[in-house]
């Protein structure tokens, strides 16, 4: 998503991406779909209420509104949760929308469930998915992604990118996977990412579900349950995986003609464990098995 330590760059763009026609070679089979019996629900926000807080996880927040090591990105200044902030809840959906304020800054918003300490809501291996209808403009930059759940300065850190996605390229999304070192082992860092070919406008029609699979071999990406490009686990990863999801503008990209307002519509964020027994329980193919543990 971004460089975590300093300047911003989508290191994705500078690499050798083909366009998506299914599983790429080295993935798993194109017409693998995912199956959340393998899995019991770890955390879940189906956003029924709003609960986001500036910076800590406290008073039942689940969310914080900035990214845990203090390094906001992108041309919309992400801001606090208040009445006339970024965030809304109707019927169910997390509205998170950017738009210009009375002295014509953008400001927008982004939701992290973790906070500098290494308290937060994530697993190691394991399934994540967000189901989200994506802004429509030039300019948005919208993201659902991960990072691992650890101190905020300590490294290495690995980021998955599930989607990024740029507004005037209607056909096309982005996954990625980051190894982030720091300081003297900062040339250890490392990007490999693909672009995937969707149909023009399709992300902004109507909500998808965008997901990735991690086990201790591969990390699995998936667009609407179906397996869309998978690449080798990290060695470096070892901390268990939060969920993040913004909506920021730029990237590099001009904004001037970027939609005021726009909005990114979030129908959920869950987290799945593996499930470790003999499945004997019951399955729910919405939340996998042992049902819908909310967290608290």
């Amino acid at each position: 998503m971004n460089r975590i330590f300093s300047s911003l760059k989508l290191a994705a763009l500078a690499l050798p991406l083909a366009g998506y026609t299914g599983c790429s070679s080295g993935s798993t089979d194109a017409a693998e779909r995912i199956d959340l019996c393998d899995y019991t629900l770890h955390f879940a926000d189906e956003f029924d209420d709003l609960a986001i807080a500036p910076r800590k996880l406290e008073n039942g927040a689940r969310w914080t509104a900035h990214t845990p090591w203090n390094g906001d990105f992108g041309d919309a200044q992400f801001s606090d949760p208040r009445p006339d902030g970024p965030f809304a809840i109707a019927q169910g959906v997390l509205r998170i929308t950017a738009q210009r304020d009375e002295k014509g800054r953008w400001r927008s918003g982004l939701i992290a469930a973790a906070e500098a300490s290494g308290k937060g809501h994530g697993v190691q291996y394991g399934y994540f998915e967000a189901r989200m209808k994506l802004p429509s403009g030039p300019g948005t930059w919208p993201a659902f992604w991960l990072m691992s759940l650890q101190p905020a300065r300590q490294t290495p850190k690995i980021e998955i990118d599930v989607i990024e996605y740029y507004g005037h390229m209607t056909d096309k999304y982005f996954v990625t996977g980051h190894v982030w070192y720091d300081g003297a082992d900062e040339h250890r860092t490392r990007h490999d990412g693909k672009r995937l070919s969707v149909p023009a406008g399709s992300l902004t029609g109507g909500f998808h579900r965008y997901g990735v699979r991690v086990d201790a071999k591969h990390v699995t990406y998936f667009l609407d349950g179906k397996a869309v490009w998978q690449q080798p686990t990290p060695e470096e990863h070892r901390a268990p995986l939060y969920p993040l999801v913004n909506l920021a503008l730029g990237s590099g990209y001009p904004i001037d003609k970027t939609p005021n307002p726009s909005t990114l519509e979030v129908d959920y964020v869950r987290v799945y464990r593996p499930q470790q027994d003999d499945r004997t329980d019951k399955c729910d193919t919405k939340y996998g098995r042992a049902g819908q543990p909310l967290p608290q």
